[in-house]
């Protein structure tokens, strides 16, 4: 039996959150924390109970251990992530906004560690876990972290094992936008499950409608589409059908960085659980509407019981 039920890969970051609202050069108190789409749902999903191995690199220093400390606290193993002794551990600071709008936010990731993930990571054979969750970031990293992402998701295949995909879309790491798609759809066409939101899917597919944009996908061999659709909810499409589930009312929006992670952990745990789709959507949903009500990346991810008492109010 695998040793862990999820592995997740990419480029953790230190943060550097503004306390209070203001351009970035006008903040004089910061609040650290760490971000990374990747890590966001490795987090969400040790939340929920999933045994979930990390994989990926920092550097030998204080941001570097922050990381680390912070992703244990969070119960996932790191036992397989790298310290490189020669780059850092990329950090980004990030504004506040209290209107709901999308903060400002500024990289400083050039150099760093992560961007050196290679398949030499993976060691003499492949981690044994049962499911693969993989994001379009380390993509646009290095030609290193994409020959990483291929070997991992190509082991995964040939172990008869399930894969989930995320574009993530992040323009200004590619050099033009043609490469982008190319090798996000290139990735994507390998996986089970992918999970794009409506404009990502509309820029890379081609496609305006939902139902069209999980076609393109679907043709090209994948199982299942997920397409985040914001305030409309979500639609979901395989061979066998289609819907469209209501999104979960918010009251007042808080920051919405993180949402999209919310919303795949909420889905990929319920698949894994074996929900039906109409489910394991209502719960993306759900865990979305919980990252958007809160400040930070991943700080509105639930535990297992918020979301066990969150499912006895809805049969009640």
């Amino acid at each position: 039996m695998p040793e862990h039920d999820v592995l997740c890969f990419g480029e953790t970051m230190a943060m550097f959150v503004a306390e209070q609202v203001g351009e970035l050069e006008d903040i004089g108190q910061f609040r650290k924390r760490i971000a990374g789409a990747d890590s966001n749902v490795a987090i969400g999903l040790s939340r929920l109970g999933f045994k979930v191995r990390w994989l990926s690199r920092v550097g030998n220093d204080s941001l570097g251990r922050f990381v680390l400390d912070s992703l244990r606290k969070e119960g996932l193993d790191c036992s397989a992530v790298e310290v490189d002794p020669a780059h850092p551990t990329g950090f980004q600071l990030k504004a506040r906004c209290d209107d709901g709008s999308d903060p400002a936010v500024e990289y400083f990731r050039g150099n760093s560690a992560a961007r050196r993930m290679s398949p030499a990571l993976l060691g003499p054979q492949l981690p044994q876990v049962r499911h693969l969750h993989a994001t379009g970031i380390p993509l646009a990293l290095s030609a290193d972290c994409r020959a990483l992402s291929h070997a991992l998701v190509d082991g995964m295949r040939e172990a008869g094992r399930s894969i989930s995909f995320d574009p993530n879309l992040r323009p200004s790491l590619w050099p033009e936008r043609s490469s982008m798609i190319r090798e996000i759809n290139a990735l994507a066409f390998k996986a089970n499950w992918v999970l794009p939101g409506l404009e990502e899917g509309r820029l890379l597919t081609g496609q305006q409608t939902p139902a069209d944009i999980a076609a393109f996908y679907l043709e090209q061999g994948v199982d299942l589409v997920v397409i985040k659709l914001g305030e409309a909810g979500a639609y979901w499409r395989n061979a066998q059908g289609e819907g469209q589930v209501a999104p979960v009312p918010v009251a007042k929006v808080v920051d919405t960085v993180g949402a999209g992670d919310a919303f795949a952990v909420g889905v990929l745990s319920a698949l894994l659980e074996g929900c039906q789709l109409p489910q394991a959507v209502a719960r993306g949903n759900w865990c979305g509407s919980r990252a958007v009500q809160s400040r930070g990346d991943m700080e509105g991810l639930p535990l297992r019981h918020e979301l066990d008492e969150h499912n006895l109010r809805r049969s009640a």
